[in-house]
């Protein structure tokens, strides 16, 4: 039988679904108007260029991404054709590297300074440190465990 969701529950249930949908498009408005990207698109890029080489094989950057291969790829296929990345293969390893071009690079140190203030303007202005501090780790013990939850069901 399902156990509903108490009034606290429910309360934080529907923050958090709020949250998930709200910031996304505000991110993805402010950054499509500053610097043609998506918010995803911008992760993929920032993700990158953050790796020794600016290169990170495809699996392991969807993961880090929280996204699937799928939707990763379209994503790396639409930045080639922007000149912002390109595919790589490196002999003896196997899988496919996600390389971000000069241009890439460009790109994400263009787009960040809007990126970070809408962060902060949308998220972190509105919080004092110890709710920050709180929220980091509530949302990494509830990523955490979405994580094992999802490996376990095998999604």
């Amino acid at each position: 039988m399902t156990q509903w969701l108490d009034p606290v529950e429910q309360r934080a249930w529907q923050a958090i679904v709020a949250l998930m949908t709200r910031i996304p498009g505000a991110l993805d408005t402010r950054l499509q108007r500053e610097s043609g990207l998506t918010h995803f698109e911008f992760r993929v890029l920032s993700l990158l260029s953050e790796e020794a080489g600016h290169r990170l094989q495809l699996s392991d950057l969807a993961h880090k991404a929280n996204a699937s291969l799928s939707r990763l790829s379209h994503v790396v296929s639409k930045l080639e054709r922007l000149g912002w990345a390109r595919r790589d293969t490196t002999a003896g390893r196997r899988g496919v590297y996600a390389v971000l071009t000069d241009e890439g690079f460009e790109k994400v140190i263009e787009a960040a300074p809007g990126y970070v203030d809408a962060v902060r303007r949308l998220v972190l202005d509105g919080l004092t440190e110890k709710q920050t501090a709180h929220m980091a780790v509530l949302g990494e013990t509830l990523s955490d465990r979405l994580n094992r939850i999802l490996v376990e069901d095998g999604d």
